[in-house]
């Protein structure tokens, strides 16, 4: 099993420097190899430019700029040449399905947070002075950072990775061959239903409430795009410092809420995992749900209400959730510990009889009542929407009263 590990970097300010200066050489070599792609295929009837031309080319580039290019590894500069290749395939492969294309854009040097290393050992080092009490990571170019290791790591090293979040550094190690540790069996299985009034429930009938971060900062929100908003669209060259600190502040409260979801997400996660052998939930389209409704026209071609507004606030409201991000962490945690997770197709989940399985639009009276039109079952409707989740994933399910 392969699992990452994410450290807090304890750089000293030069080497904060050094690492602000790797992410931007980094950024300009991933948007010079992506004009190169444009101009081959804008100037050269059509020609594409494959990752192995512009892998061959680094030699020469890390010659000609040697105090830019030349001082970093070789193996992270082919990282983020194929970082480049795998957005520009997702580019094909989205023409060739019939969606949005999404030509992959320039990166600008405050966008750019994340060098890999595709080998511990090649361009960098972790743990490089493993007699010292103190772990540190080895970068070509930086040297021997701290690193706040708040936990063990398990398995064999196998890439590793330096984040910038705001101020902060991260570095991320992913191990191969960890070894699963399996809890002790409960005999327990369950099927979870995710909501926005109540952010899961179980076939038990258990709710776990929806923390609504995002709503919980909307004042502090508001007030630091308000500030923001004040400054006119400029160059970065050209920002002043208060325009910089203003931006700072919008990123810190994303940033804050995004990490209370995490943090939220993992404990609810690893609950469920203690307590249930096997987890069935649902398959969701989270892209689909949150798609912006179509303009409505009427027959003149003026146009008409299609309920954006109330769609609008729906949307956020989902995307606050963080349901697709709670599910990874469910099935990367049930793995680790030798748990089994269904995913089943969500379709009529919460139209479905429980007792007699008829469907119907209309058995869902509200957002909480569910009532069968046909035996006249009654329930709450997201816990008949768990059952119905297990039911699909052959589990067996206590009397639903």
């Amino acid at each position: 099993m392969r699992r990452s590990y994410k450290f807090l970097l304890r750089p000293t300010p030069k080497q904060a420097q050094a690492l602000t200066e790797m992410l931007a050489d980094h950024c300009s070599l991933y948007n010079g190899a992506l004009q190169e792609r444009r101009d081959a295929y804008r100037h050269q009837s059509k020609t594409t430019v494959r990752y192995n031309e512009q892998s061959g080319q680094l030699k020469e580039i890390r010659a000609f700029d040697p105090d830019r290019q030349g001082r970093w590894s070789f193996s992270s500069q082919q990282a983020t040449l194929r970082r480049l290749d795998r957005a520009m395939q997702g580019f094909f492969l989205r023409v060739q399905a019939g969606e949005a294309p999404g030509y992959p854009r320039f990166k600008g040097v405050g966008c750019f947070d994340t060098v890999e290393f595709p080998r511990d050992g090649d361009g960098c080092r972790w743990d490089s002075t493993p007699t010292e009490p103190v772990t540190r990571v080895r970068f070509q170019g930086v040297g021997h950072v701290r690193v706040h290791q708040h936990r063990p790591i398990s398995g064999r090293v196998k890439t590793v990775s330096v984040k910038r979040e705001g101020r902060r550094w991260f570095v991320i190690v992913s191990c191969d061959d960890v070894p699963v540790q399996p809890l002790q069996e409960t005999g327990r299985s369950i099927g979870i239903d995710m909501g926005v009034v109540h952010f899961l429930t179980t076939s038990g009938g258990e709710h776990v409430a929806n923390p609504r971060y995002l709503a919980q900062s909307e004042n502090r929100l508001i007030g630091a795009q308000r500030e923001l908003a004040k400054f006119p669209r400029r160059p970065r060259t050209k920002r002043s410092r208060r325009h910089r600190a203003a931006v700072a502040k919008v990123a810190s409260v994303h940033r804050k809420i995004r990490r209370q979801r995490l943090d939220h997400a993992h404990k609810t996660a690893l609950n469920l995992v203690r307590q249930y052998d096997v987890i069935a939930y649902e398959r969701l389209n989270v892209a689909g749900m949150t798609r912006a409704p179509k303009p409505g026209l009427g027959n003149e071609g003026e146009f008409m209400q299609n309920g954006a507004r109330v769609k609008a606030a729906l949307n956020r409201s989902i995307l606050d959730t963080g349901w697709r991000s709670f599910l990874t962490i469910l099935v990367g945690k049930a793995e680790s510990a030798g748990r089994r997770t269904v995913e089943v197709d969500a379709r009529n989940t919460s139209r479905t009889c429980p007792a007699c399985g008829y469907v119907s639009a209309h058995n869902r009276i509200t957002q909480a009542e569910f009532i069968c039109l046909r035996c006249g079952f009654t329930g709450h409707a997201d816990r008949v929407a768990a059952c119905n989740i297990a039911v699909r994933a052959g589990l067996a399910l206590p009397a639903v009263d």
